[in-house]
């Protein structure tokens, strides 16, 4: 059984790394130049701060994940003997999964509140609609956005899997002892 969610597990960091890969791509690349009255404007993700924190903790995200998809890629196909039994390594990946997961998608709805402001504006503090100017800026941080969505998803699952295997270390008759002692 172990073997098996050490593989579920590998299969879902490795989605989850495409994922994160691409939406940071799709941020960091997208750039949109419109002639606006009597200048050209130019808009980035580098005009939207969120956005910018957006691609930064997905980049580290993706390679945490990556560094984590080599641990579970060595015990699920077994070419060593890291099948979860160590109780501080199952600690630390349960602890930094979770971080992960919590940073990230605190900066995705970080950026989707910015991206909202963006789309409808604000008179309250002057924001202009660019969504109305800047389309195919707004649609790809909209599919940018769809992607970290569904990579938060699944890296809370992966977070899940990970406590599993913490948890299931320790007796379920005596409060924190491992079994077998």
């Amino acid at each position: 059984m172990a073997l098996e969610i050490a593989k579920i597990e590998a299969i879902l960091r490795g989605i989850a790394i495409l994922l994160l890969v691409s939406t940071a791509c799709l941020v960091g690349l997208d750039s949109q130049t419109k002639f606006v009255i009597v200048y050209e404007k130019e808009v980035t993700y580098k005009d939207l701060h969120a956005l910018v924190v957006l691609v930064h903790v997905d980049a580290v995200a993706a390679a945490y994940n990556l560094l984590q998809l080599c641990r579970c890629s060595v015990s699920a196909w077994g070419l060593g003997n890291l099948k979860g039994s160590y109780r501080y390594l199952s600690w630390a990946c349960c602890v930094l999964d979770q971080l992960a997961v919590y940073t990230t998608f605190a900066a995705h709805l970080a950026a989707l509140e910015h991206s909202v402001l963006v789309l409808t504006g604000a008179k309250v503090f002057q924001w202009v609609k660019w969504c109305n100017k800047f389309t195919r800026f707004c649609f790809q941080i909209g599919g940018a956005l769809t992607c970290c969505f569904i990579a938060s998803v699944l890296m809370a699952m992966i977070s899940f899997i990970s406590a599993f295997n913490l948890f299931r270390l320790y007796s379920p008759k005596h409060f924190l002892r491992l079994k077998g002692t």
